[in-house]
């Protein structure tokens, strides 16, 4: 039995794709990041000195274990990394950043008084007899006022701390309006700054009470009529510890009504 010749077919594998097949997905994924570090670099050139500081922050400690800017949950304001109930540290920082960023501190600064207090950091803007923060008899703030309130705002509305905003004034009477008496005065200059910080960081969530205390807490009681009686204070408020595991919390429909004195806020 015969058999013919053996036929022997030879396939080749093509490597066309292997010189330059991938090479055109790296290319364009360098391009595609370079494109985007533009972009980066171009917005943060556009951007305010806030936004800088707080992006550079994360940067140097993305982890939020730092006290730099941008490294912690609230992420703006310079030293704004301070701990919920740590007021010894928020009121050296309020004082600092007034100082450095308020051109005319050195006039208000002996007008402002901050002091820690049982109940946190009291913020109180004194008057003086010209009307400092307000004109004498009026619910709008002055520059004066407006710019320390846009401030404060700033500084305060970062932390996550509750906020009480209070107005008090002298024991003069109100002239003019029959109708319109201290009570009014105090509770109308407290929303006033309220309304201002709220448009400058104050969150909404913050503002626990505002109250209007008239004459009824006078800063200098052996002096009634004395201009600096007449004030805002604003009540950083401590951060309220919380019950431990084993201890049930309260149910508020049986508990008693606690003892409040009586103000009038609007």
């Amino acid at each position: 039995m015969s058999s013919g010749p053996v036929i022997i077919v030879k396939k080749k594998k093509s490597r066309h794709g292997a010189h330059h097949g991938g090479a055109w997905k790296v290319a364009y994924a360098d391009f595609v990041t370079a494109m985007m570090a533009l972009f980066i670099v171009l917005w943060l050139l556009s951007s305010s000195e806030r936004v800088q500081k707080t992006v550079g922050g994360y940067f140097r400690d993305p982890r939020g274990k730092g006290r730099m800017v941008g490294t912690t949950v609230s992420g703006a304001g310079e030293a704004m990394q301070v701990k919920v109930d740590d007021m010894d540290s928020l009121k050296k920082k309020i004082e600092k950043a007034m100082a450095q960023e308020m051109k005319d501190f050195d006039r208000l600064k002996d007008f402002v008084n901050i002091t820690i207090t049982e109940e946190g950091l009291r913020i109180e803007l004194v008057e003086s007899a010209a009307g400092l923060f307000f004109d004498n008899g009026s619910a709008v703030p002055s520059q004066a006022g407006a710019e320390i309130f846009a401030k404060l705002a700033e500084e305060v509305g970062a932390l996550p701390n509750l906020v009480v905003i209070e107005g008090h004034t002298d024991a003069k009477p109100f002239n003019g309006n029959r109708e319109y008496s201290n009570w009014e005065l105090s509770s109308d200059r407290a929303n006033a700054a309220r309304r201002l910080m709220m448009s400058h960081g104050l969150r909404p969530d913050q503002v626990a009470q505002v109250r209007g205390y008239a004459d009824q807490h006078l800063r200098k009681p052996d002096a009634p009529e004395d201009p600096s009686n007449r004030r805002i204070s604003i009540l950083v408020k401590r951060a309220e510890p919380s019950l431990p595991a084993d201890q049930p919390e309260v149910d508020p429909k049986s508990a008693a009504p606690p003892r409040t004195q009586a103000t009038n806020t609007r």
